[in-house]
């Protein structure tokens, strides 16, 4: 092994502290959440600052109480019926754009790819977007929580990169053999392209999971709100009373703050549990992604 210089190991030394000081920055509030969601209501009610540890006996009543409301049951399902087809619709449409966009002999190849990469700085703006929507029939659907959002031209472009990897003569020995473009991609590109699309998924799954201000603009209908827009609610909007109206006689104002942390928790687990295994693909995935030669 080589030895390192002085200069190497004061960097290592300064890269480690600020490592760990970003994951506490990271990792504190989460903690902070996780231990007011499991804390004794009254004494949480009556706490202000930092969380370390659970306040009093710990329990699960908020999530109890949370979990037991029929708009977050709803909430959760519409939220994994738009996650998984928008996260399929869009992944889908990202692979085939990036298959061409990656040939060599595509026609117009310089305009088509910035056409999609000028979608990248510039867009046609809220209203817009908003009268197009509204003039398909979308307002009030679940389509208007799968299409608008599905594609996006940095995973496009990110995927093209990618698929421009794979050694040319692969697919020239396939299409020797007389297989056509849909053959060369589903049994050449994609096989050996695993990695980029389990992280394209992660963030179309991430995107889609964490999505609340499109269900804000074209959903009225509440048996379709997605679980961020319904969390946002209970979290901002005082939408606590209908959850504690059961609450045996307690006074309102001593959940609040109980189910406010609770239900930031219901939200941000599944992708917490999700992560650790797409965590293998992920550095592998961006670097193919965004590195070629």
């Amino acid at each position: 092994m080589l030895k390192r210089t002085t200069g190497e190991k004061v960097f290592a030394v300064f890269n480690a502290i600020g490592l760990i000081m970003l994951s506490i920055v990271f990792v504190l509030p989460v903690w902070h959440v996780a231990m007011g969601s499991i804390s004794d209501p009254l004494k949480l009610s009556a706490t202000s600052g930092l969380i370390l540890w659970p306040l009093g006996d710990a329990t699960l009543g908020g999530y109890k109480l949370v979990l037991q409301n029929n708009s977050i049951a709803i909430s959760y399902l519409n939220t994994l019926i738009y996650v998984v087809c928008a996260t399929a619709f869009g992944t889908g449409l990202s692979i085939l754009a990036a298959y061409v966009m990656s040939r060599k002999d595509l026609y117009f190849k310089g305009p088509i790819v910035f056409i999609v990469t000028f979608t990248m700085i510039f867009n046609g703006g809220l209203i817009p977007t908003y009268m197009v929507v509204r003039n398909l029939g979308m307002l009030d659907t679940r389509w208007a929580m799968i299409i608008p959002a599905s594609v996006t031209a940095y995973n496009i472009i990110i995927m093209r990169t990618s698929f421009a990897s794979v050694p040319d003569a692969l697919s020239e020995a396939a299409t020797i053999d007389g297989a056509g473009h849909f053959r060369i991609l589903a049994q050449i590109i994609l096989p050996v392209s695993k990695s980029i699309i389990a992280v394209i998924v992660l963030f179309y799954g991430i995107q889609h999971w964490n999505s609340w201000f499109n269900a804000s603009i074209y959903l009225t209908e509440r048996k379709l709100f997605p679980l961020q827009l319904t969390l946002r609610e209970i979290v901002l909007l005082s939408s606590e009373n209908s959850i504690v109206a059961d609450a045996d006689g307690q006074d309102v104002e001593i959940y609040r703050p109980l189910i406010k942390y609770a239900t930031i928790m219901v939200s941000v687990i599944p992708m917490m549990v999700i992560y650790p295994f797409v965590q293998k693909y992920f550095v592998s995935g961006v670097m193919i992604g965004s590195v070629k030669g």
